[in-house]
């Protein structure tokens, strides 16, 4: 073993875990390198589940991929692998995993001097299996063809060609800095595909893969972002409810509709819990259709568009067009964040009004406490004289008694006169004993 080996390896153990795949993952997605005329088709593979899952996700892209390298004898790429690239000798393809989708690129060496509507008839789809393609029914979200080409005639032909291959009136087109020109519609064409031309002007080597990588990127992250607008416009009808049923139950604890308020509480608690499961639907989809706008503008602002006379740029195109349905999600985002806020100040009213009513039921509840409690004081007050009476009563029997004994011993004294006297000093006597026995039970309370 070489001294070199062995510092290699020492050094290696001083390394972080994650160092060696962080550093990677900076260049984990490669640009093409692509030199006119080249001919590409491009696919976004969207795999819905009910909860995004990566792995599942990951394991699945996999699948199909495998299943197109099996086709050719190919060997796959590693299952944790998130890019592939492959010279299939008639076409080169380009994959790459990503969160939520996994693309597809096909690339040909194109002819020269080819019309732009014969050049579309010769996209390298043509060599891709139809067995292959037939499997990926509902699955695919992006499908555009690019046809990067050097063009040398002049400005006005040019230009008379591309609208003669865009017939609509949706034509998009931008300059960048005088080396190239992009032109597109954004529009499924009949084939199924979208069409985009790339004129490449003074482009250097590395440039026409950068630029066709930010085109196909912008078209896939357009569709991401658009996925998030049929679940906003699913979820108006069902916030429209939960917001009429709301201001009906709001109405009626303006009344002042005591009687319900149990069932007033119950239908508020519903509404709330109904809110938060379309809340919980809608994050993470609307999150990601924010993110991937994001990535769009910025795709854009790398293109560095110069505008072209007489025709919209991307920029613009997206402002108009993909904006609006963004916002249309942000809008029912903060349309769930207000019905929450509002669901909940009626609440917190209906559970005061209800405790406010509680604390009045309470007061009559100790107010008859206390009264009771008064005549339970008035009844043992007349039960305590009732007690002075009849204790004394048979106190004064007693004495009367020891007068009779002491005058049948020989003793002078007259048992009724001594009865009489012993009177008031027995009465006396027991209510004393009674209100200190009463004192010492109230002071151990």
């Amino acid at each position: 073993m070489s001294l070199a080996y062995r510092a290699n390896a020492d050094f290696a153990k001083l390394n972080h875990p994650m160092r060696v795949p962080l550093s990677a993952e900076v260049h984990s997605r490669p640009f093409l390198q692509l030199q006119a005329p080249e001919s590409i088709t491009h696919f976004a593979l969207y795999l819905q589940q009910d909860q995004p899952s990566r792995q599942n996700h990951r394991s699945s892209q996999h699948q199909i991929l495998e299943q197109l390298c099996l086709h050719y004898g190919v060997a796959g790429p590693h299952e944790q692998a998130r890019y592939f690239f492959h010279d299939f000798g008639r076409f080169r393809l380009k994959w790459e995993c990503h969160t939520e989708f996994a693309t597809y690129t096909f690339v040909e060496r194109g002819e020269a001097g080819m019309d732009f509507r014969s050049a579309f008839e010769r996209m390298p789809v043509q060599h891709v299996p139809q067995e292959w393609l037939a499997g990926l029914h509902g699955k695919i979200i992006v499908a555009a063809h690019v046809l990067l080409c050097k063009d040398a005639s002049d400005d006005d032909s040019f230009t008379a060609s591309i609208r003669e291959l865009y017939q609509g009136k949706s034509l998009v087109g931008s300059s960048g800095g005088g080396n190239a020109e992009v032109w597109t519609d954004f529009l499924i064409h009949p084939d199924g595909f979208s069409r985009f031309v790339v004129r490449d002007q003074h482009l250097r080597e590395f440039q026409p893969g950068r630029l066709v990588g930010r085109l196909l990127e912008i078209e896939t992250y357009r569709m991401m972002a658009l996925l998030g607008l049929p679940q906003a416009e699913a979820t108006q009808p069902a916030l429209n409810g939960i917001e009429n049923e709301l201001a009906e139950l709001t109405a009626t604890l303006v009344r002042n509709q005591a009687n319900g308020d149990q069932d007033m509480l119950h239908r508020i608690t519903s509404l709330a819990a109904q809110l938060e499961k379309i809340s919980v639907n809608n994050s993470y989809r609307f999150a990601a259709s924010q993110a991937y706008f994001n990535l769009v503008q910025s795709r854009i602002q790398e293109l560095r568009e110069v505008r072209i006379p007489g025709t919209p740029t991307l920029a613009e195109f997206m402002g108009r067009r993909l904006a609006p349905a963004l916002n249309t999600c942000t809008s029912v985002t903060q349309r769930q964040e207000g019905l929450a806020k509002r669901i909940a100040r009626t609440n917190d009213l209906l559970r005061t009004r209800v405790g406010i009513e509680q604390e009045q039921q309470n007061r009559k509840i100790l107010q008859s406490l206390d009264a009771r409690a008064a005549q339970q004081l008035r009844l043992q007050q007349a039960v305590e004289g009732l007690s002075v009476a009849a204790i004394s009563y048979y106190t004064l029997g007693l004495v009367g008694y020891v007068g009779k004994a002491l005058k049948a011993g020989g003793t002078p004294v007259n048992p009724d006169l001594m009865t009489g006297i012993a009177v008031p000093l027995v009465i006396g006597a027991v209510w004393l004993g009674l209100r200190r026995l009463h004192h010492q039970l109230s002071s151990k309370h």
